[in-house]
Order: structure tokens, then sequence, then C-alpha cells
């Protein structure tokens, strides 16, 4: 698909090309003007004969040198086009035509009264990318050390990012310190840990922290990186429980005392939270799904406003995997509304359950002679609603793309969301009989429906332009090629310096091999070139008297 762009990506490129028609234009009559005015005291007229002399003297050794280098400076040109168009995206000499050439000839400056009107008729929409464009914890976040180093081990590949781990400790650096650390021995070792980048001097630290007592954080610590095994790190993470719950107890006393002590409850309701959900994801990993979905059920009702864990995506993959599927719908009919915000589990859940409904006796060959049930088409409009929130799943989902182990934070609509839901539910897709089969064949048609997805969606806000910049921020890409959405075209000038590299090439080649046979074309050439300008001209002197053009050279 072509790429649009989204509230003034698209038109500054339509407005360069405009600018460049008007000023080639301009530029062309204003030389014929000169040329025509200046003739006399300039000897137009014999500089051409000169010049006609000159040409006919010329050896095709000249014309081989013209054109050979003529063919290196557009092959140049176009080497530095593509390779800059890879790393930004754009093209150059576009982006100088926008930024630079445009206002110069007349084009409206961005921030200019007139466009005031238009940005804030905008603004709800740039909010909505700004949002969308927000990178989110992964539910489903793999353990760093029993998977993810694990995979270093054996591949000697990182599968994360320097950009992906400086989130997470972040995020641990918010959930899990407070202002009131210093107070505590253990919490202060353990503040200073999760700001460690060195992952040996992270975990010294959480053994130092439990010399002193029992840390709950110091417990997650070395549950996430130190443990090599889903069982090992479950130990850590019940003695990391037993700790955290003592904490929270005494916390949740005093909690309403100031708030020091409001900080440092909230701080141990994050530290529980976060090691009953990984507790659960561990009986998950496991086998003991039903013993997991049960967690998490408890964990919703226990903390029901702590929705940034997302832990009904956790409960949604552990049902499908019990086949579960009216429990699966009635957390979808929980989730699944307008005003929460949407993620691929919920969509293409959603879509897994309508297609499932239809999939075994569905047949493309039938459906196109019969038309689609009313049960086909909602399940067809349900994949279509799941596309269009995000696009890049059916490609990992059919297989068309190969799978990479998920990233530890996610953007919403893109790359790296896909490969986190579809590391985790291909395998439901597959046990329902036909549902790929389905997938395979509408998927597709959801394209049709938006083709200037940047501009203006069908069911969604506008795809976000910020999702592929995000993404290469967050998947390594030694080996995995991010996917992009729309598929961008070639930039023109990076054709058209293509071209003409290839065009000049053959000729230089030509003259070279027919020198003869090029000389009189190149002849031919020019005087046809010309003819249209000699043709103009002497019309001009025919219809305007000569004194007035002899004023006119004199002024």
């Amino acid at each position: 698909m072509a790429e649009s762009g989204a509230g003034g990506v698209g038109q500054p490129k339509a407005r360069a090309v405009w600018s460049w028609t008007y000023f080639w234009t301009v530029w062309f009559f204003v030389m014929l003007f000169l040329v025509y005015a200046l003739r006399v005291p300039f000897r137009i007229g014999d500089s051409v004969s000169a010049v006609s002399m000159f040409l006919n003297t010329l050896t095709p050794k000249f014309y081989v040198a013209l054109t050979g280098t003529s063919s290196l400076i557009s092959g140049l040109i176009l080497i530095f086009e593509w390779w800059y168009f890879r790393k930004y995206g754009t093209s150059f000499i576009e982006q100088v035509s926008v930024s630079h050439l445009r206002p110069l000839l007349g084009g409206v400056d961005n921030n200019s009264p007139a466009n005031s009107n238009s940005t804030n008729g905008d603004a709800d929409s740039s909010r909505q990318s700004v949002s969308e464009c927000k990178v989110w914890r992964n539910p489903l976040n793999l353990f760093r050390g029993a998977e993810y180093n694990r995979y270093t081990w054996v591949t000697g590949r990182e599968p994360l990012t320097y950009y992906d781990m400086n989130l997470s400790a972040q995020d641990h650096q918010t959930f899990f310190t407070c202002d009131s650390d210093h107070l505590r021995p253990a919490d202060a070792i353990m503040q200073k840990a999760w700001r460690e980048r060195n992952p040996q001097a992270r975990i010294s630290a959480a053994h130092d922290a439990l010399d002193l007592e029992d840390c709950a954080t110091a417990y997650i610590l070395l549950a996430e990186e130190e443990a090599t095994t889903i069982v090992e790190a479950e130990k850590l993470f019940r003695q990391a429980l037993k700790a955290g719950e003592g904490c929270y107890r005494r916390s949740q006393q005093v909690q309403h005392h100031g708030a020091q002590h409001e900080a440092q409850h909230r701080r141990d309701t994050n530290v529980l939270v976060y090691i009953k959900r990984r507790l659960a994801m561990c009986s998950r990993k496991l086998g003991r799904t039903r013993e997991a979905a049960k967690m998490m059920r408890d964990l919703m009702k226990e903390f029901p406003l702590l929705s940034m864990f997302n832990i009904h995506e956790n409960l949604l993959e552990s049902l499908l995997e019990l086949q579960a599927y009216a429990d699966v719908q009635a957390v979808l009919a929980k989730y699944d509304d307008i005003s929460l915000p949407k993620s691929a589990t919920i969509c293409y859940t959603a879509a897994l359950l309508k297609a499932r409904a239809v999939s075994d006796k569905f047949s493309p060959e039938a459906a196109s002679r019969r038309g689609l049930s009313p049960a086909e088409m909602n399940a067809v409009e349900a994949i279509h609603r799941a596309v269009e929130f995000n696009p890049h799943v059916p490609k990992y989902l059919l297989e068309m793309k190969s799978l990479i182990l998920p990233p530890e934070h996610i953007l919403k609509r893109g790359d790296s969301e896909a490969i986190a839901y579809a590391f985790f539910h291909l395998q439901h897709w597959k046990r329902v009989e036909g549902a790929l089969n389905l997938l395979h064949c509408t998927w597709e048609g959801t394209f049709r429906m938006i083709p200037y997805p940047l501009e203006k969606g069908h069911l969604f806000y506008p795809y976000p332009i910020c999702t592929e910049t995000a993404d290469r921020e967050l998947l390594p890409a030694v080996f995995h090629e991010v996917s992009v959405y729309p598929k961008k075209e070639l930039p023109f000038f990076i054709l058209f310096t293509a071209g003409l590299c290839s065009f000049t090439a053959m000729l230089a080649l030509l003259t070279h091999q027919f020198p003869e046979l090029m000389g009189v074309f190149a002849k031919a050439f020019l005087s046809t070139l010309f003819a249209p300008l000699n043709f103009i001209m002497e019309k001009v002197e025919n219809i305007l008297p000569s004194s007035l053009w002899h004023q006119l050279t004199r002024i």
C-alpha cells in the first residue's frame, strides 16, 4: 500500500511537487524573455552559430566522457538518496524542498496564523497519536534469567535492546522504591541496585540486602535475573511473597499517618501485586494453568484499580489454554469496552471467538457462490477490526514472518505488540480448526476499507506514524527486520536518479560502441530540442514591433 501522511505528512510532499513545478515554469519563461530581449546586445544569434560550429567539431570521445560523467554523478546522488531514505525514511531532496524552498517560493509557514485553526482542530487526533505511541510494559514478559539469558547462552544473541532494558530499570525504580527507603537499610541498598547497569552488580547488591533482612524486592531481583529455571524463580517469588505480605500489612495500618507512609504503602502494594502476578505466571509456565487462572482472578478482585499491570491479558491467555471460551467471552465483555484502551490481545481474541463459531465449515469457494452468512460476516468484521488495530499480527499468525522472543516493553499497534501477541497466542489459533484459514482468506480485505490509514481510520483512530521508530528501539535489529505499515513507496527522486543513472550509463555505452551513429543522433536531438524555441522567437518577432523591443533592450 502506498504511504499517506496524517495531518500534514503527505501534504508537504504534494506542496513540494507543486513548488518545483511552479519554480521551473517561472524560470523557463523568465529565461525565454531574457534570451529574446538580450539577443541584440549580446549577439545571441552569433553565439548560437558559434555553438553550432563547436558542436559540429566535437568528437565521439567527448560524448562518451559527458555521458559517463553524468552517469557517475547521478549514481552518487542515487546512493546518497538511498542511504538517507533507509536511515531516516524520507528523501533528502524532498525534505530540503519542503523545509527550505517552499517558504522561498511563497509557501505558507506552519507557524503562521493561517494554520492555527487547523492545528487546533487536529488537537484531539494529535493527543490520541501521542497516547497510542506510549510504550507499555509487556503483560506477558519473560523471565530475564530463566528465559532471555538461556536464549543468549544457546544462540549467542542478545534478545533485548539497551532501550528496552533501560525502560525496565525505570519501571523497577518507579514500582519498587519510594522516598522512605533510607529508613530501612535493605531498601536503601535495593534503591541503588535498581539503578545499576551491570547485572552482576545488581545480583550482588540483592544478596547484600538479604544479609541484613528479608527484603521482598531483593528476592524479586534474584528471581528475575539470577534464577536459571522457572522452578527456581517460583521458589524465590514465594519467599518474596512472605516478606512482601508482612511489609504490606504493616504499611497498611499506618498509611493515613502522612504522605510518607502513604507513599510507602503504595510501594508495598505494587510489590505485592507484582509478586502475585509473577507467581501466577510461574504456575502457567509449569503447566498448572487452572491454578494460575484462579490466582489471576483473585488478584484482580483484590486490587481492581491496578489496571496498569493488565492482568486481564494474562487471564485471557490462561483461559484460552484451558479452552474455557465462555469465561474468555465474559472477560472480553468487561474489558472490550469503547471507553477502555484496546490491545492486540483484546481485539484478536474477540476475533478468534467469532471465527471459532464458523471456521470449521468455512470455505472461500462456497462463500463466493452463496455469499457470507450473518455469523461469517460477524467473524470477518471482527478480523477486519483486529487487523485495523494492529496490521502486523496476521503475518506472524500465518507464519509468513519468523517470530523472535518478545521484548519486555511493547508499543500498541506496533510490530513489538504483534510479536508479543503471536508468541503466546499462535497455539490458540492453531487449536481452533479453520481459524487460520479464515484469517488467511479475509485479513487483507481490511486495507480496502482504509486506503489512507495515516489520515483516517475506520473503527479506530488513524494509524500512528511513530510506531516504526519506537519498534526499531525495542526490537533487536541484528536478526529481526521491523515490520512497517503502511508499506513505504520509494520517493520520486530515488526513482528519478535511478532512471537518470541508467539512461546516461546506457548512452555512454552506446556512444563508445557506435560513435558515429550516436554523434548523428546527438546533433539531431539538439536541433529538435531547440526547434520550438526558434519557432517561438520568430512568432514573437512577427507579432511585436521591433521598435518596442529596441526600447526594452535599451532600458
